[in-house]
């Protein structure tokens, strides 16, 4: 959940270690701190809150050197506070260590060293690591940082510096991202690419339990019996500006308004040409006699949208599963299975959770991420890449729908081969595909109609969705976005189960948003619109079907024509913008909303 990132090089690490900082606040954190290599040790930084309250401790206690670690803190053991952030040093100020992820055996490790006369500060699970380290040390670091490493159960990405080797900055990772940049200036660890991709993109991908050992000249492999390992060095094709705002007050915004440039590439990637196209139709779907999807958030939304268009398409069952649940319920899966993973990051430490699962019981696993390198890449047993570029804002938006084009072209093309549609309907269903990114610009052309809107709609203390089939599994989309980012209270129902209870929560100026693409539903929902009306509620429609007037408790955002099964990525456009500027006229952090982490790398 944390961010840490490292650099030993030829410049003063604290400029370059803060901007690397700022390029990972996407990732959640509620405390910051900086440790580097001085003139008389290490000299640590360490503040509660966001990085502008470090930045001024650092104004009044400058600090220089030319190596150090840097972290962002989510708190999982101890409460936010200066004392709890990192870095964290050993009691005898030799080993400063960063730490992103769990340590499950903490406890007994923090009560063995006790024991042995051992003070902790903090009340975190990652001070252990520091502590553990000074107690191995006899004068090799990375002696030292295999016997921790075999200490440890759990997950971690760590940057360990040593008092004694003034020149060295170590990284290892376990169940936890963690890459290596090499640059002119010097090398770097970090838990992402955008931290450092400033300075290079010439990277290093760590797998599990793989060390680095840096130094401002070289970066060395090895592995944990101490034998070196080649690497092969990649190069980061996105550039620096596509992780900036540019000229877009948030992140999200900005995120958003490139969507269709996102459909059209990451479309062209699995219909007509590629790598993705090459997998998708590698893949014998007359083996399977069931998918299972398993994802979690917005991932396992899109996971739920795509179950009504396999289902439809393709006539095989499928089973949408929270990674969460779906890694401890014995799951019913064989080598007849197919296990669709879908997440961003690629490191969700859940869905990693339920891959491994899945393989472990003869599944086929087929993963559906972002990020190239990634533990979920490398792992699955086929993998599908969006091309959505770096995703920098805690809600995803632009990253959620590519996922839900390669779920269709996933869908599209297994039912051709399962002869379940004829190749006209094939046809007929990818020249709808491959209109969608013009559909998308078209829809962008509202905006300031959405803006309006959401903006009288700041003072809800209440905002519900309905929707009726793949309505429904988008308005489970509409109601996360805005719970993350306005943090008003808002829940998705499908339009059948109000009058089952939850019509009791409707009252007096509540707001229900109902989708309606659906036309056969089309007076299903209609009427659930009119039920709630009747007892007070407002509702805003959103639709390409709909049959009804404006009025002073109806309003209508139309959408344009699509099919129905791809529907969804039309309506999540406005759904997506009309959080965002309900977010907005609240003055809130819409990038960084409060206790959320982009890549959920803990469990």
């Amino acid at each position: 959940m944390c961010g840490i990132i490292g650099y030993v090089g030829t410049q003063d690490a604290v400029p370059i270690i803060m901007d690397g900082l700022k390029k990972l606040e996407y990732r959640g954190y509620d405390s910051a701190g900086i440790a580097v290599f001085g003139r008389h040790g290490f000299d640590v930084v360490k503040r509660k809150g966001r990085l502008t309250a470090l930045e001024e401790r650092l104004a009044g206690e400058p600090i220089d050197g030319h190596m150090g670690i840097g972290h962002t803190r989510w708190a999982t053991h101890g409460e936010p506070s200066d004392v709890n952030s990192h870095p964290h040093v050993g009691s005898g100020n030799r080993v400063a260590v960063v730490h992103n992820g769990i340590i499950e055996n903490y406890k007994q490790l923090k009560e063995r060293l006790e024991r042995k006369g051992v003070t902790f500060v903090s009340q975190t699970d990652s001070e252990v690591i520091a502590q553990l380290a000074e107690y191995y040390y006899t004068g090799d670091l990375l002696d030292t940082v295999i016997k921790v490493a075999n200490a440890l159960e759990g997950s971690y990405a760590l940057g360990i510096m040593c008092l004694d080797e003034p020149d060295t900055l170590i990284a290892i990772k376990k169940d936890s991202p963690l890459i290596i940049g090499v640059a002119g200036n010097g090398l770097f660890l970090a838990s992402d690419v955008p931290a450092v991709l400033k300075h290079t993109n010439k990277i290093y991908y760590l797998n599990d339990r793989e060390i680095a050992v840096l130094t401002k000249d070289q970066v060395e492999f090895f592995n944990p019996d101490k034998e070196p390992i080649q690497k092969p060095q990649e190069t980061v094709t996105w550039s620096v500006d596509s992780a900036e705002k540019g000229g877009y007050p948030h992140f999200m915004l900005k995120e958003i308004m490139e969507q269709p440039g996102v459909l059209r590439e990451t479309i062209q990637s699995v219909i007509h040409n590629g790598d993705n196209k090459n997998i998708i139709d590698n893949i014998d779907v007359t083996r399977f006699s069931k998918i299972v999807i398993t994802a979690c958030g917005s991932a396992y939304n899109a996971g739920v949208v795509a179950r009504y268009v396999f289902e439809k398409l393709c006539r095989i069952p499928v089973e949408v599963e929270l990674a969460s649940e779906f890694r401890y319920k014995d799951a019913i899966i064989d080598e007849k299975t197919l296990v669709i993973l879908i997440s961003q990051s690629g490191e969700t430490a859940d869905t990693i959770a339920a891959m491994r699962e899945a393989k472990s019981k003869g599944a086929v696993t087929l993963s559906i991420v972002n990020v190239v390198g990634s533990t979920i890449a490398k792992e699955a047993q086929h993998t599908v890449y969006t091309l959505s570029g770096p995703e920098i804002a805690v809600a995803t938006t632009k990253a959620f729908s590519a996922q839900l084009v390669v779920l269709y072209a996933l869908a599209i093309r297994f039912a051709a081969k399962l002869k379940k549609i004829t190749p006209q309907t094939e046809t007929e269903l990818v020249s709808a595909l491959v209109s969608l990114p013009d559909k998308a610009a078209e829809l962008l052309i509202q905006i300031n109609y959405i803006q309006k809107y959401a903006s009288e709609c700041v003072g809800y203390k209440s905002i519900f969705f309905i929707g009726r089939n793949i309505d429904y599994a988008i308005a489970l989309e509409g109601s996360l976005k805005l719970k993350e980012i306005s943090y008003i209270h808002s829940e998705a129902y499908a339009g059948g189960e109000l009058k089952h209870g939850t019509i009791a929560l409707i009252e007096e100026n509540t707001l229900v948003v109902a989708i309606a693409c659906c036309k056969s539903l089309y007076g299903k929902i209609q009427s659930n619109a009119e039920q709630v009306i009747s007892r007070g509620a407002k509702v805003l429609f959103v639709g390409n079907c709909i049959d009804a007037a404006p009025g002073d408790k109806l309003s209508l955002i139309t959408l344009p024509q699509i099919n129905e099964l791809f529907s969804p990525s039309l309506s999540v456009i406005v759904l997506q913008l009309f959080s965002y500027y309900v977010a907005a006229n609240k003055g809130l952090d819409i990038d960084k909303p409060r206790n959320l982490a982009k890549s959920v790398t803990v469990e």
